[in-house]
């Protein structure tokens, strides 16, 4: 097997303190990794602010740095292994892992390799190098690189200052408009901005958030299906996909805010067999060299165009949910693949026999539902829109969409026993007036799918509800089978 023997100790940088857009998730991605690299025989360094993770108990590394995740901290701990080396006599290189700390350990590490730090101490980076993580998280470059291989993108530009972000307003010429920042977590810094009050406060803000203070105007994809791709790459460029997930609320709401469904449930065979396609082609052009990377695309409904909207190329928030979803360890495949094996060469851990070169086929839907807590946070807005706003979530395993959503709901924690029937709703007994519902159904919400239920009772069409939501006619299909037999049981009660 073609391990890489030169390197002797691996450096991996973890997430930080768990906030609101950068939960727990990066502590089980980073936990697999390292217990992936212990297996090896590598010697594992891991430096990660919260002492209150997984992943920095003592077993899972040589040594554990609870010390701030910064340029500068983390050039003094590369100072103080690499003299440890020198000091217990290891032959070998030490080499930096940053695609598993989500985006603070990827700014953390392309910092250093600005500055020529990693130079300096002849440290390299694997997993994706520096070139793949600016070609992947820089705008700009990404848009002109996907417009260079054929695949579609919002019309965009990138701005700087208040001034190039005015000018790229007027050239889209229409409101509303997507303000996304550059090296951001989360979607921090970004929005929808409706009119010029809004697009200029979000603007600046968005400049000043970026690390590079860059932002993407691009034209609005409201209301347009949104889908992720979980893709992994080898050094021999033998490509897979992990996971095919759906968004339940369409474009506009970030990811992380949205119920999720996996895998995908509304795109024909033809249409998944394109977006697979280009997926290969979006991580073989940005160049991630070895693990997974997450790639989102947007469907307009009506026409079937497909644009490429981002992609993280590292382990991303999803990857854990697309780990559990389909018994494929992403996070302990990508840092193996980073010490130089192939995709062939590592076994599935859940068959025992098939190679990690199969794609994972489920027969089964696995549902992802976010959990907020606004009731904390009594000033926040609790408009969801494309940053971040989530504090935690749900998943559940069932047969079909209608079991795995009502799981999902028990599995929330906040007293429910599924979409209704329990008593804990005003509407259960007398369908709430149609204005109330209408305006919790046309602004996205963390209450919306409860409200989806009390139209379908006050007599709402699919059409009328898809017509507010956007949600996909297929959801709101299987969510009226539901309270179709919620009705057929409370008229046999009584």
């Amino acid at each position: 097997m073609p391990k890489r023997t030169e390197i002797h100790s691996i450096l991996i940088i973890g997430a930080g303190p768990i906030i609101i857009g950068q939960a727990c998730e990066f502590d089980y991605s980073g936990t697999q990794a390292c217990k992936a690299l212990l297996e090896e025989g590598y010697r594992v360094v891991l430096v990660n602010s919260n002492p209150a993770t997984i992943m920095t108990d003592p077993d899972f590394s040589a040594r554990t740095y609870i010390e701030p995740i910064t340029p500068e901290s983390v050039e003094k701990i590369i100072v103080a292994e690499l003299e440890e080396m020198r000091r217990i006599g290891a032959e070998g290189e030490l080499a930096l892992l940053p695609t598993l700390g989500g985006q603070t350990a990827l700014n953390t590490a392309m910092s250093l390799h600005r500055s020529g730090v990693l130079e300096a101490h002849g440290v390299e980076m694997i997993g994706a190098n520096s070139r793949a993580i600016e070609r992947g998280e820089d705008r700009q470059i990404f848009k002109e690189l996907m417009l260079g291989i054929g695949l579609d993108v919002a019309i965009s530009g990138t701005a700087h200052d208040l001034t190039e972000a005015r000018m790229i307003a007027e050239k889209i010429g229409k409101f509303p408009l997507i303000i996304r920042p550059a090296y951001t977590l989360g979607g921090t810094g970004g929005g929808t901005a409706y009119n010029w009050e809004e697009f200029e406060e979000m603007a600046r803000r968005g400049c000043q958030l970026s690390p590079v203070s860059e932002i993407l105007i691009e034209e609005s994809l409201l209301g347009w299906k949104e889908f992720e791709m979980e893709v992994m790459r080898d050094h021999a460029d033998n490509c897979v996909v992990i996971c095919s997930i759906e968004n339940f609320d369409p474009m506009g709401v970030h990811t992380g805010d949205s119920i999720t469904v996996a895998p995908i449930q509304t795109l024909t065979d033809k249409e998944y067999q394109i977006m697979r396609d280009a997926s290969f082609q979006v991580i073989r052009e940005i160049g991630v060299e070895t693990g997974g990377s997450n790639i989102q695309f947007a469907v307009e409904p009506k026409t079937g165009r497909m644009v490429v909207v981002e992609m993280n190329p590292r382990v991303s928030r999803s990857s854990a949910l697309a780990s559990k979803a389909t018994g494929f360890p992403i996070a302990k495949i990508a840092a193996k693949l980073a010490c130089g094996y192939l995709l062939d060469e590592i076994r599935n851990d859940i068959t025992r026999e098939t190679p990690a070169c199969f794609e994972p086929t489920i027969d089964y839907v696995v549902t992802k539902i976010p959990r907020f807590a606004f009731e904390k946070f009594p000033q926040a807005d609790p408009t969801l829109n494309t940053q971040m706003k989530s504090v935690g979530e749900a998943m559940a395993i069932g047969r079909t969409f209608k079991e795995s959503l009502q799981k999902c709901l028990r599995s929330m924690e906040i007293g429910r026993s599924g979409l209704g029937a329990d008593g804990k709703d005003p509407g259960d007994r007398e369908p709430l007036p149609r204005d109330a519902i209408t305006r919790k159904l046309i602004t996205p919400n963390a209450e919306r799918i409860f409200y989806i239920r009390h139209a379908l009772r006050a007599e709402f069409t699919v059409e009328e509800i898809f017509s507010l939501t956007k949600i996909d006619r297929w959801f709101l299909e299987q969510i009226r089978e539901i309270v179709e037999v919620e009705e057929e049981l409370t008229q046999a009660a009584r």
